[in-house]
């Protein structure tokens, strides 16, 4: 993930190529404005590996779920970004949007209105249904799967009809849900080596849609400078811009300066990497200040080993001195104890007066 922005290349001065159905700027901001400045981190529960164990039916765990987020509003945490698998809709439809339902549920119980990931060009390229490999010891999201395969993407012709149902049957079962905050249809479109083979598949996940009769916003975050026509592509299609940046403040400012010359809300939808200078206190007020709505990568560290760095395998399995993400550990003590004073703080939570 590029930490110099990302929206450099995005040639905003072209004329934009969007349906007559995107929303206007003026109804994201007046959305936005109701909703409020949003809170929250990337989330798979600790005993998932990636999106497929976390929602099929074997392995889906409601009680690791809620007693994670109850973690979460304690920190004042609001929203959070979740990675839904077409592999689950493809074998049990109606059992992921019953789990769904369930997340929605514990969701609003904790006060938090999530929104969920529809596609994703992200780590190993095939994935199958049924139990998933063990992670690999000290090595970042070993098991994070592609969402759809990369051997299933020649064949569009199959594929695309497939996935036009999945997104459909989601947007439409929960189209009018006020426990959903928004849609984002596409995670990291190009990345993978895949580049514009992704653009038919953007510009599709946006048109079902919108066709599916979304009441809630729809974006895909840009991450690279060197994609132009697919950040130009999730820009002009999205209700509200979003965008990654692993890096410091100054990432943020610079999203911020180019990002709202079109006058819609603006979202990171992925943050925070210490290693590279990313830290809550750094990042986290400099959002605030910004009205940028802020979800860091990851909150408790588990089994997607997003706490060891992209590059930094450690096959011994040792904590790193250093986390790269992640917040809390498993028994619910955080990675630093300042870190959590300053979410807190910018979330807005008091600290209780002891008696």
């Amino acid at each position: 993930m590029a930490a110099a922005l990302l929206v450099a290349g995005c040639n905003l001065g072209k004329k934009p190529v969007v349906p007559s159905t995107r929303w206007t700027p003026e109804e994201a901001t007046a959305w936005y404005a109701e909703q409020g400045w949003q809170s929250g981190c990337n989330y798979v529960p600790a005993t998932a590996i990636n999106q497929i164990e976390m929602w099929s039916a074997d392995t889906y765990d409601h009680a690791q779920i809620d007693k994670e987020l109850g973690w979460a509003e304690e920190l004042g945490f609001n929203t959070m970004r979740v990675f839904l698998s077409s592999v689950v809709w493809n074998h049990d439809a109606e059992g992921l949007k019953k789990r769904m339902d369930d997340f929605l549920d514990i969701c609003k119980s904790h006060g938090i209105k999530p929104f969920f990931v529809f596609f994703d060009d992200c780590w190993d390229p095939e994935s199958s249904y049924g139990p998933q490999r063990a992670p690999v010891p000290g090595k970042h999201n070993s098991g994070w799967v592609k969402d759809p395969s990369k051997s299933l993407r020649a064949d569009t012709t199959t594929l695309f009809p497939v996935l036009e149902a999945y997104v459909k049957d989601i947007v439409g079962s929960f189209r009018n849900d006020d426990r959903v905050l928004m849609w984002d249809v596409y995670n990291e479109p190009g990345n993978g080596k895949f580049g514009n083979e992704s653009l038919p598949l953007l510009k599709n996940a946006f048109k079902w849609a919108r066709e599916a009769g979304n009441t809630q916003p729809l974006t895909s975050g840009i991450w690279t400078t060197d994609l132009k026509d697919l950040n130009r592509a999730q820009l002009d299609l999205s209700d509200v811009s979003s965008y990654h940046g692993y890096g410091p403040a100054l990432v943020h400012r610079a999203a911020h300066d180019t990002l709202s010359l079109l006058g819609r809300p603006i979202f990171c939808t992925e943050y925070m990497a210490r290693k590279f200078g990313g830290t809550f206190q750094d990042n986290l007020p400099v959002m605030r200040e910004l009205n940028i709505s802020a979800i860091n990568w990851g909150f408790v560290a588990g089994k997607t080993n997003t706490n060891f760095a992209w590059d930094d395998v450690r096959p011994d399995g040792k904590e790193p001195e250093l986390w790269f993400h992640d917040i809390i550990r498993q028994d619910g003590t955080p990675f630093s104890e300042e870190e959590i004073a300053c979410i807190k703080q910018v979330n807005g939570v008091a600290e209780k007066t002891p008696q």
